[in-house]
This record gives structure tokens, C-alpha cells and sequence, in this order.
């Protein structure tokens, strides 16, 4: 991971330093950070760059390569050096501190109104933090149920829909209907338990941050907020219906095991579904199911990609004018496509290419409403407390270490200690 910062950091600063914004002749040049990754990802914003480039003579985005491995860190250099790109590719939970640290330019006078009226408020207020609007959310993910489809047939076990998804009770029942003799009814890859239990959570009622009329912030462990993971942490420990060797492990690593025929089910990103496509042996039937649904039914935390403009960047209008180009509807459906996400936008969700049953296309957008932002988006602090106290937390209860009591006590203790030394 060291040695991924250094090249990740020393990239970015090369590509400050490749000369000035403005040329001889007045052209602009603008750098643009992409995270993209994924093969299909990456050629879509590299084609979107040169479509950009051919139609704008007077101003050039240089596209440049960075890593959601490293990226805090790289922009954290990058601004505090001052050689911060002008477009920045990021997730709306990773920008309260560059945001109220004056890092990111606030663009409600620089976006235009299509754009602005095209996405969601609720996508909005992933990326508005005090008074100002410091993303733009265009891409989101839910969280869904990869499901070994024969499988579910031959035990007849219900199917869920988003229209009739499983309540939580529903969903460890079927899970124990579907163990036995070495298989596991689902495996929880929580190698990061933190943001998939926090935003699962959330359709239980699950909150757990509280902010306060003094407008600070505290952890508060409530009964709503024991749901998802008590079921986890069951489903694992009591009724050996999940596996226990996955509990660490990332959704990739499950893969193989899933196709092996040793776990029913898998909770994944939606994305995930373009690694199923591309590695599920001949003859592999998947399907994708929603997430189980609370008291809040089929409410769902998400940290939705956004694009934002550096503070210090010298041509702030033209670099929104690129994310205006970016995500016009029909691009915006390109950058979904590439990345098999969600778009944020109204017109883009409503491309019958995003609609269609192959590859469960059709159940992640019927979960699109549904989507809200995050528990976490807005609290400073959030980096330290979900490396310091949430996860080893989470972690060891998942595990059977610990049990709920202390688990609350260290997420609210610890964790409000935490929270306090970035609210003073």
C-alpha cells in the first residue's frame, strides 16, 4: 500500500507539472483525474475526453490516470502542493475534509440548470456539505444479492422482487433453508464491514449518527441499528448459515466460491455483476435479487461517484462546463454502462438500456428511488473512526469475539472520542 501512495502521489504531481493552464495562444488546458478502472469504465471517458477535444478547440482536458487505492492521499498532496488537477474523480463520502478545508470549489453558480434539475435532490445532498455544493453525483451503486439462481429454484425458497423483497427475518430463515452439508446459504464479504452495514442499515431505520441543534455530531447505537448486523453476526455464529471464512475477505474473493456451487448467495456492489458476467463458468445461471428491506423497506445508504473542481484551479467555468459535457444524458448513460452502476441523473436512469432483465439491469434501477445518502457523508472525522474504532469493531463482533453490548460501547465510547477532537 506504501508503494502504491508513492507512485499514485508522484503520478499526480508529474501530471501537475506539465506546464501552464493557459498557452501561447490562449488555449486552456485542463486536467481531469479519473478513477475510472474497469476496461469498458476507462474507455468511456477516454472517448468522452477526445469527443470533448475535437469540439472545443479552445480548451484541451488532459486526461490523467489516478487509483481509488490511494486517492485521499493524492489529492491531499496535490492540494496542499498546489498542483491539484482542475476535474476531480472521487466518491462523495471521501469530500467533507477537502470541502469544509476549502480544497473544492463550491458549484452552485458555476453548474447549469439542466444539469442541476436533472439529478435528484437526495443525490444532491451527498455532496453538499454546510451551505455549499462541492460534487457532482453521477454515478451510484446498490447494494444487492447475487444469487446462485438453480440453486434458489430447486429449494423453493421465494423469490424476492423489489416490489416483494425479504424482510430481514425472512432473509437468515431462507438463508438456514439453504445451508447444510458443507454450503453456505450466503457469504458476507466484509473485509470493509463499516459502509455495508452502516448503509444496509439504514432500511431497519438504522441511523447511529446524531446530529445535535449545536450542529455537532454523536454516535448513538440504537435498537434500529442492531438489525443488520445482529443478523450478520447470527447468520455466521448461530446458525452456520454464512460462511465464517469470508467474513474477511473482499467481494472478489468470494467469486470462485460462488461459482463452486458452496455459497447460495453473495451481497455485492452492483457493479460486481461485470466481474459474474465476464469469470461464471458455461452453464452458470446467477440472478440478481434486492437487498433485504426493513422497517424502511428498500432505503439504502449509498457514497455516490462525483466530479468536483479544485479551488485553486484558475479556470473553474470551463472545467464545469467539461462536467456539464461529462453528463449530458446520453454520456451519462455511457459512463453507467462502462462502470455497470446506476446513473444519478433522471433522463439517463430512464434509458430502456438500463432497463432490460439481462445481467439484472432491470432490479438495480427499480432500487434507484430508493437510494439516500449515506449515514456518514457529512460527519467529519468519519475516515479515522471507521479505520480506528468501526472496523476492528465490526470485525471482531462478525467474528464472534465480541457480543452486541460491547460493540456498542466501543462505536459509541471510542467512537464519539474520536468524533469530538473534529468538532471543537
Amino acid at each position: 500500500m506504501r508503494t502504491r501512495w508513492f507512485v499514485g502521489v508522484l503520478l499526480l504531481l508529474l501530471a501537475g507539472c506539465t506546464g501552464p493552464s493557459t498557452s501561447g495562444d490562449g488555449r486552456i488546458t485542463l486536467r481531469f483525474q479519473s478513477l475510472a478502472w474497469q476496461e469498458e469504465s476507462v474507455a468511456a471517458n477516454q472517448e468522452l475526453v477526445k469527443e470533448w477535444n475535437a469540439t472545443h478547440p479552445g480548451v484541451k482536458v488532459e486526461y490523467v490516470q489516478g487509483s481509488w487505492d490511494s486517492v485521499h492521499d493524492q489529492l491531499l498532496t496535490s492540494f496542499e502542493g498546489g498542483e491539484a488537477p482542475d476535474i476531480i474523480h472521487d466518491a462523495s463520502d471521501d469530500l467533507a475534509d477537502f470541502a469544509y478545508g476549502g480544497y473544492l470549489a463550491d458549484l452552485r453558480n458555476l453548474l447549469p440548470g439542466r444539469l442541476k434539475s436533472d439529478i435528484a435532490q437526495r443525490s444532491w445532498e451527498t455532496a453538499t456539505f454546510g451551505d455549499g455544493v462541492y460534487g457532482v453525483p453521477f454515478l451510484q451503486e446498490p447494494r444487492v444479492l447475487v444469487a446462485n439462481a438453480q440453486w434458489l429454484k430447486e429449494s423453493g425458497v421465494r423469490i424476492p422482487t423489489p416490489e416483494h423483497p425479504w424482510s430481514w427475518a425472512e432473509f437468515r430463515r431462507v438463508t438456514r433453508q439453504l445451508s447444510g452439508d458443507g454450503r453456505y446459504g450466503v457469504a458476507w464479504p466484509l473485509k470493509e464491514p463499516v459502509s455495508a452495514t452502516l448503509n444496509l442499515s439504514l432500511s431497519a431505520g438504522g441511523r447511529l449518527f446524531h446530529r445535535g441543534a449545536d450542529g455537532k455530531v454523536t454516535v448513538r447505537f440504537e435498537k434500529a441499528d442492531e438489525t443488520v448486523p445482529r443478523t450478520i453476526h447470527d447468520q455466521a455464529n448461530t446458525d452456520r448459515s454464512a460462511s465464517p471464512t469470508t467474513l474477511g475477505s473482499g467481494g472478489s474473493d468470494t467469486l470462485p466460491g460462488f461459482f463452486g456451487g458452496k455459497y447460495a448467495m453473495v451481497p455485492l456492489g452492483f457493479s460486481y455483476r461485470q466481474q459474474i458476467a465476464q469469470q461464471a463458468p458455461k452453464g452458470f445461471r446467477w440472478q440478481v435479487l434486492p437487498a433485504p428491506a426493513g422497517a424502511d423497506g428498500l432505503t439504502q445508504g449509498v457514497s455516490p461517484q462525483t466530479l468536483s473542481v479544485a479551488e485553486d484551479s484558475p479556470h473553474k467555468k470551463q472545467a464545469a462546463e467539461f462536467i456539464d459535457f461529462l453528463l449530458r444524458p446520453k454520456n451519462m448513460v455511457r459512463l453507467a454502462l462502462g462502470d455497470w452502476m446506476l446513473p444519478t441523473g433522471t433522463r439517463a436512469l430512464a434509458d430502456p438500456a438500463l432497463h432490460v432483465t439481462k445481467d439484472g439491469w432491470a432490479t438495480g434501477t427499480a432500487l434507484a428511488s430508493r437510494l439516500t445518502t449515506a449515514p456518514a457523508q457529512s460527519v467529519r472525522g468519519y475516515p479515522e473512526w471507521k479505520d480506528k474504532v468501526a472496523t476492528p469493531a465490526f470485525q471482531e463482533y462478525y467474528s464472534g469475539v465480541i457480543g452486541l453490548g460491547e460493540l456498542r460501547e466501543r462505536l459509541e465510547q471510542d467512537g464519539n472520542l474520536v468524533l469530538a477532537r473534529y468538532q471543537r
